[in-house]
């Protein structure tokens, strides 16, 4: 039996002897993934096996703390907030939340944007949207540390922080389901910045997420089931809100603020309409809502000494004085 191969052992002796990882067994799995000297089979029976059994937190956890080890020059950058963006599908509509991005970043706190998308429609692509919003590209940390002088938000491609996760993540493409990297990237916080947000397409994972960040030590997080696995609001439904803090779990509920009911992947098709809405150049009220909603929640996460009645109004003074986005030609 070789090293990997006994963690593969222990998830699938059947029903009555096999066993989820700990931390430690999964973190070693993965370390030993990511180093190429593992077989690809070795590895989809491994990540199939822990989606067949059900994700635990230390699993979570473990694999994490092997992607940080990788990705330690990216620790000491000045973030405070971690915004995750890994979700795919066919249904994600424009990437308003960048604009809640943008939002939180006016209050004064810095905002470390990273992620990867697939499976979606060209007009959720968060790559191109973010070089239309004007927020900076980041690659290397050395790109990060001099765009958050001149910038409040950048965004940092998963290529960029770890091409090794990005091919395990792509594995989704062989295997036909998703699996525990996903959930596992959401909680990355490659900055180690105090404050996090995540979204998740399934509610069940919302425990899985907060339990995992509690683990992980991580000061303060919420997370909430965002429009098709995003962080970001629908402002004609109610927002459950998970919330991790100082290893304190809650939940509160943000009510709807509209009564109409629409997808938000039918506010609006012109990507264009993301500058024309920043700029003041386009009406669509259904997504300035959401974009209202979801940085409030995120400025709460932020700082929790803002009730959501001051984030909310904190959010709106600050789309009130927004400046507008001169583009690079």
């Amino acid at each position: 039996m070789t090293e990997f191969s006994k963690y593969v052992y222990a998830m699938g002796r059947g029903p009555s002897k096999g066993r989820n990882l700990t931390r430690e067994e999964a973190s070693a799995a993965m370390t030993q993934i990511l180093s190429g000297s593992v077989a690809p089979e070795a590895v989809g029976a491994l990540l199939m096996l822990m989606r067949y059994r059900g994700e635990t937190p230390r699993e979570i956890a473990g694999f994490i703390d092997a992607m940080r080890m990788r990705m330690s020059d990216w620790s000491d950058l000045n973030v405070d907030l971690d915004w995750p963006s890994y979700a795919a599908g066919r249904t994600r509509g424009l990437p308003w939340f960048l604009l809640a991005a943008k939002i939180v970043g006016m209050a004064g706190f810095p905002v470390m944007l990273h992620g990867w998308n697939s499976h979606q429609n060209s007009i959720a692509d968060v790559a191109s949207a973010v070089n239309v919003l004007n927020i900076p590209v980041c690659n290397t940390p050395q790109d990060a540390k001099a765009a958050l002088y001149a910038s409040s938000v950048i965004y940092c491609p998963l290529a960029g922080l770890d091409s090794d996760v990005l091919k395990l993540l792509k594995l989704r493409d062989v295997l036909g389901l998703r699996s525990a990297v996903n959930t596992a990237l959401r909680g990355l916080n490659p900055s180690g910045a105090k404050s996090s947000v995540q979204g998740v397409f399934h509610p069940s994972y919302r425990d899985l997420q907060a339990h995992s960040a509690e683990l992980l030590g991580q000061g303060s997080m919420v997370v909430i089931k965002g429009g098709g696995g995003e962080f970001e609001c629908n402002p004609s439904k109610d927002t459950q809100v998970f919330k991790m803090y100082n290893n304190i779990q809650s939940d509160f509920t943000v009510p709807a603020v509209l009564n109409e009911t629409m997808r938000l992947s039918d506010a609006s098709d012109s990507p264009s309409d993301l500058v024309g809405l920043w700029n003041g150049d386009v009406e669509n009220r259904f997504a300035e809502q959401s974009i209202l909603t979801t940085a409030a929640i995120a400025l709460h996460a932020c700082d929790t000494n803002f009730e959501m009645a001051r984030s909310r109004e904190i959010a709106e003074t600050l789309w009130a004085e927004r400046t507008p986005i001169h583009q690079n030609l």
